[in-house]
């Protein structure tokens, strides 16, 4: 299975994701999906250089190298991933930053790590939602990470991910919910034809616009679920626009 091998490529290369161009990176988590048998849309401006934040929806496993095609960044996964059979191995190898949900008292710790990354001039992407939905329905933004971002003084890049069949009726075929395998959920996307990814990157928002992390969790959860474009800052400078797809 096409899948199979480029996880097995991922994972010997994963120690050197560091020198790997950020362009190959992009190209290798589309051919991920791609190979699962789902075509991607990305549209929308190109994500900000520099240390930044970059925030989505959560639907499915195929988010994580959808958000990192937009923008190849350090994920912040839960916990329980490390024990998921392979891909557990690789995000660990590949420089997943995993939170225990469990431990409030270590909260402060990974805040202040997230916040030192991007300060260094590193993306950090993650789900604010804590959990995976349908995609019909969807959850809060958890306000921690965003504090994150205002202790590094970076932007945040909202990101909108849907699944639709290619005559355009929503999909919930790819969502990871309840007490479904990853397994199980891995095989019911390859079975299913016609499935397209559509990733939307929304206008940035700008440092020192939001005064609090309540604030910037609200506007960053607005960019994900609003139609609109005046999301963002005026301010921000416009950036080239990104048309991609993959048949």
């Amino acid at each position: 299975m096409a899948v199979v091998a480029l996880v097995a490529v991922g994972a010997l290369l994963s120690p050197f994701g560091a020198r790997i161009p950020a362009g190959a990176v992009g190209r290798w988590c589309r051919w991920i999906v791609r190979a699962s048998g789902v075509r991607v849309r990305i549209t929308g401006r190109a994500p900000a250089d520099g240390g930044l934040l970059l925030v989505a929806n959560h639907i499915s496993w195929l988010d994580i190298p959808l958000l990192a095609a937009v923008r190849p960044a350090r994920m912040l996964a839960k916990a329980e991933i490390r024990q998921w059979p392979v891909a557990g191995a690789l995000a660990a190898r590949g420089g997943v930053l995993f939170i225990e949900r469990d431990r409030i008292r270590a909260l402060p710790e990974t805040v202040a790590r997230l916040a030192e990354e991007m300060r260094g001039g590193a993306a950090v992407a993650a789900f604010p939602e804590g959990s995976t939905w349908c995609g019909r329905a969807q959850g809060h933004f958890r306000r921690a990470v965003f504090q994150a971002a205002l202790d590094a003084g970076v932007s945040v890049q909202p990101v909108r991910i849907r699944y639709r069949f290619g005559g355009g009726a929503a999909s919930t075929t790819p969502a990871f919910v309840g007490d479904d395998s990853l397994l199980a959920s891995v095989w019911r996307v390859v079975s299913v034809r016609g499935l397209v990814a559509e990733v939307d990157v929304r206008p940035l928002l700008g440092p020192g616009v939001h005064p609090d992390r309540r604030a910037l969790a609200r506007a960053a959860q607005t960019g994900v679920t609003d139609s609109e474009e005046d999301v963002g800052h005026p301010g921000d400078q416009p950036r080239p626009v990104i048309l991609a797809s993959l048949r």
